[in-house]
């Protein structure tokens, strides 16, 4: 092969990754809708900058909430937790011919925002999925995973096995044909156990781990999904905006008092104990 041949597939390779379209699906109804412009605003500052063609597909009750030329206001009503969270793949699916005519397509939560420059690094080429490790377990061990152990649940996931990751629900995509055959399966495997009045206990997170768990996939680090707040050894790349900072909604009541730190560890041991039995 010659020089000049090596010095063209470069420069038809390159073009290729210039020229991609990118597909961002969000999610906001009721107080989500708050959380938009933030995360617009960085994405255009920091997300795939000058390298890709990035549209923005924004599932809202709000369909005033943004009239630029490269967001699509998909109209979807407000129907609470966690409904809005568990349902979000059919929600996907209802676009699925819009979104093959793209080249990647990626999923963020709606309280993400970017704080710093993402290039090329975050394309899964080889691997085509991709996924965030979850930034409260990236250093505990896998029995400490909360993964659905109900085997009633097309979610269950089997001990005594290998190399285990936990990935978070807010951060996912990949090439779009087969980003579409996670959404495809974790919307039917949630159908599948609602038909039995069964829910899982992280809803579509379940799901989408029991989907990876034995797929090739582009990890990203708790970089992506950075907890406003936390102080994780990671760069922060992409934070986790503190809801209940912006809006006192989103406190949920938890109980900060001992006896429930108690009863809760409780509960995270009885779980593990559980899952190897």
């Amino acid at each position: 092969m010659t020089l000049v041949t090596i010095i063209i597939i470069i420069i038809y390779i390159c073009r290729k990754i210039i020229n991609m379209r990118i597909a961002v699906l969000y999610i906001c109804t009721g107080r989500y809708n708050q959380f938009f412009a933030d995360f617009y605003k960085s994405a255009k500052k920091y997300f795939l900058n000058e390298i890709a063609n990035i549209e923005y597909f924004v599932f809202t009750d709000d369909e005033q909430l943004c009239s630029d030329t490269d967001i699509h206001i998909i109209k979807k009503e407000c129907n609470g937790f966690p409904l809005d969270s568990l349902m979000r793949f059919d929600d996907f699916l209802s676009i699925k011919s819009q979104l093959l005519c793209f080249d990647y397509t990626f999923f963020f939560n709606a309280n993400m925002k970017f704080i710093a420059p993402i290039g090329l690094e975050f394309i899964p080429v080889k691997e085509k999925l991709s996924a965030v490790i979850h930034p409260g377990y990236f250093n505990k061990p896998a029995f400490l995973y909360p993964y659905e152990r109900n085997k009633r649940s097309s979610a269950y996931i089997k001990p005594h096995e290998k190399n285990y990751h936990y990935f978070m629900g807010s951060l996912n995509g990949g090439k779009t044909e087969e980003y579409l055959q996670l959404i495809e399966t974790c919307s039917k495997n949630i159908h599948k156990d609602m038909e039995i009045g069964f829910m899982t206990k992280f809803h579509d997170e379940s799901h989408l781990n029991k989907y990876l768990r034995n797929k090739t996939c582009l990890m990203y680090s708790p970089s992506y999904s950075y907890p406003e707040g936390k102080h994780i050894p990671f760069e922060k790349k992409i934070i986790i905006i503190d809801k209940v900072k912006i809006d006192k909604y989103f406190d949920k009541g938890r109980s900060k008092a001992i006896i429930a730190i108690i009863r809760k560890a409780i509960f995270i041991i009885k779980e593990s104990i559980n899952w190897y039995l």
